[in-house]
């Protein structure tokens, strides 16, 4: 075969060919489906560093609960959610999740320890996984590797379990799965087998099944963002741009007078964890009128993603006006900035050995300096001190033959000191150089999506998710762009997806358009013309001349597409005798595609339509109707042979193919 073999040809398929010009239905009644009752909604927050859920019951919507506190925190964290972190026993069994986990996993002996499977910050793997499938591993601390969709359910289980106990405690009876509906929030920048990685990880846990999907939502991120800043009143944010600034910038206003009336506020509901959503349009939003624009900054501990909306009055629906974009800018990247200049003091050598042979002292220190980093801000005069775990200094020593003490000395790192309580002390310079690569990308991802037409005039830019609580992260942005718009971070910033994922739960409608992140299509033979198509896509069969691999596109890249919107065309059988039709689906990344064997095309569902047995009395050209609808994170695809209107359906999947 020749670098251009031809997957129909290869495959003896005679394949379909157009039959109409593409025309696109916009279905009103695509959804034939009876909306399911649910009692609840319950929202999970899947993040990179920290978890959490909140609930709804639909008879009260604009209560939202927040998951009970969580037994473990540590100090200087706000412990409303829980560490993404996880244990296995040895046997690889589930054994805890988050603080329970860690403080397992911390005092187990390092003889035992090393064969237990801990797991962190593993939800990254997702985004940086270029060809992900139900095959990708995870490697815990000790270097073990385990199935990722395994690590993944457990997870998910885990937050079933807790919330329908909490649930039923509350209501005193039972409280059945099948009276739940699922959110789960994933980054809107994952790729489309990232998202349906997700929703199988949930199916594996129990929470909804391919037979019943409209019980699991999977939500953006900074949509479920998006929604819940519409509701804010103003005591429930601090808008950096209205702070009369001394010097520029007055870090105590913003800690203090904003915060105090709306600490009052949350104080009084904190012991019930419950937040009144008022079904209001909030007093930030009545400065919006139709048409107009806001961004949605949202910053975690993996990622941090961009998604520009635009009003639509009346009813305040949400339209996307420019594709999710971002990366992998989160607060991780202070973490990581952390450990090279261990690596600077100590060497790299050491670091990584220190890992590997004494995982638990190691995972202490980054808690030791989680705490300090929450603690860093742009007035801050007095040193950060960071405890070294005892076994750090013990094994140092152990290894390098001289002390900690030594290592400081020696390495030309000025603005490290150690103190004689055993304590690395930084200045608070050295802390903020920490944060700069990470808020330097951000910031000039930000001036990039600032500068393409479709965001012109923007009004707000709403900055949320839990790295948002940096002061670091909230100085640069109001100083980039103060001027250019109202920078706005709503009260408990880290719990705003939370909430603003139970409120699409309860009106998945909200979001009215979105951008397709793919072009889609189908491969089809078109009647071949000399001169425009090249030659090695030639195909004759019964004396009739083909063009092979043609991608007949569904949608473009980046186009708007409403939710529930079909689009649908016409093929009919290349070969009128053909009573088995293969109809196979592709995907691309790019706007223009010509043929599906182009680089970046892949393969992702296939509809098998078997008309063995129907009547013979067809037409000679059979119409067969392809139609596609785009759904919230699911796509389905359905043929029908219009005579004898036989269907099949087929959902898109990025996994398997």
């Amino acid at each position: 075969t020749s670098a251009y073999s031809s997957p129909a040809k290869s495959l003896g398929d005679p394949g379909i060919t157009p039959l109409s010009p593409s025309h696109i239905v916009k279905d009103s009644d695509a959804d034939d489906a009876v909306e399911q009752l649910f009692l609840v909604v319950v929202a999970i927050d899947f993040g990179t560093t920290s978890s959490g859920y909140a609930y709804s019951f639909t008879k009260e919507p604009e209560c939202i609960h927040v998951m009970r506190r969580w037994e473990g925190g540590d100090p200087g964290v706000s412990n409303q959610k829980t560490p993404t972190t996880i244990l296995l026993t040895p046997e690889r069994k589930f054994h805890s999740f988050g603080y329970a986990a860690r403080d397992f996993y911390h005092d187990l002996d390092p003889t035992e320890s090393k064969h237990w499977l801990y797991f962190e910050k593993f939800k990254m793997k997702l985004h940086t996984t270029g060809n992900l499938t139900m095959e990708t591993d995870l490697t815990a601390a000790n270097g073990k590797k385990v199935k990722a969709l395994e690590i993944f359910a457990y997870a998910l289980q885990f937050f079933k379990e807790q919330a329908l106990k909490e649930l039923s405690d509350q209501g005193g009876s039972d409280f059945e799965n099948t009276e739940v509906r699922w959110v789960i929030t994933v980054p809107a920048i994952w790729k489309q087998p990232a998202k349906q990685f997700m929703r199988q990880a949930a199916y594996k846990a129990g929470m909804a099944s391919p037979d019943n999907p409209e019980q699991l939502i999977i939500a953006l991120e900074p949509e479920a963002a998006s929604i819940y800043c519409r509701k804010l009143r103003l005591h429930q944010m601090i808008d950096l741009s209205s702070r009369a600034p001394v010097n520029g910038y007055s870090p105590s206003d913003t800690i203090g007078t904003g915060f105090t009336q709306g600490k009052e506020h949350v104080r009084r509901n904190r012991q019930s964890r419950t937040f009144m959503v008022e079904n209001v349009i909030g007093e930030i939003w009545s400065e919006l009128e139709e048409g107009d624009r806001y961004i949605v900054v949202d910053s975690g501990g993996g990622t941090v993603d961009m998604t520009v909306h635009q009003i639509r009055l009346p009813e305040g629906h949400l339209k996307e006006l420019y594709k999710a974009t971002g990366g992998p800018y989160g607060s991780l990247g202070v973490d990581y900035e952390f450990e090279k200049l261990l690596c600077k003091i100590f060497g790299e050598d050491f670091i990584e050995q220190f890992k590997i042979k004494r995982p638990a002292a190691w995972v202490d220190l980054m808690i030791a300096f989680e705490s300090r980093k929450r603690a860093a801000a742009p007035d801050r005069t007095n040193p950060l001190n960071i405890t070294l775990p005892f076994s750090f200094i013990d094994y140092y020593k152990k290894f390098r033959g001289h002390s900690v003490e030594h290592a400081l000395r020696k390495s030309n790192v000025d603005f490290v000191k150690w103190s004689s309580q055993g304590m690395l002390r930084m200045s608070p310079d050295a802390m903020n150089a920490l944060f700069k690569p990470t808020i330097d990308q951000i910031v000039q991802h930000l001036s990039e999506v600032f500068d393409k037409p479709e965001v012109t005039n923007v009004k707000f830019l709403f900055l949320v998710g839990g790295f948002a609580e940096s002061p670091l992260l909230q100085q640069a942005v109001q100083s980039a762009f103060g001027s250019r718009c109202r920078v706005i971070i709503p009260q408990d910033v880290g719990l705003t997806i939370l909430k603003g994922a139970v409120l699409f739960g309860l009106d998945p409608a909200v979001i009215k358009v979105r951008r397709s992140p793919l072009t889609y299509g189908v491969g089809v033979l078109n009647r071949f013309v000399e001169g425009k198509h090249p030659p090695e896509k030639l195909l004759v069969k019964d004396g009739t001349r083909w063009c092979t691999d043609v991608f007949d596109k569904f949608i473009s890249a980046d186009q708007s597409v409403a939710l529930g919107e079909t689009v649908t065309r016409s093929y009919t059988p290349a070969k009128p005798s053909q009573l088995v039709i293969v109809i196979n689906i592709y995907s691309s990344e790019q706007d223009s595609v010509s043929f599906i064997t182009e680089p970046g095309v892949k393969k992702c569902g296939t509809l098998r339509l078997d008309l063995t047995g129907t009547d013979a009395s067809v037409p000679n050209r059979r119409e067969i109707k392809t139609l596609m609808q785009f759904g919230d994170t699911e796509i389905k695809a359905m043929a029908v042979d219009v005579a004898t209107s036989k269907s099949v359906k087929v959902g898109i999947d990025f996994l398997n193919y």
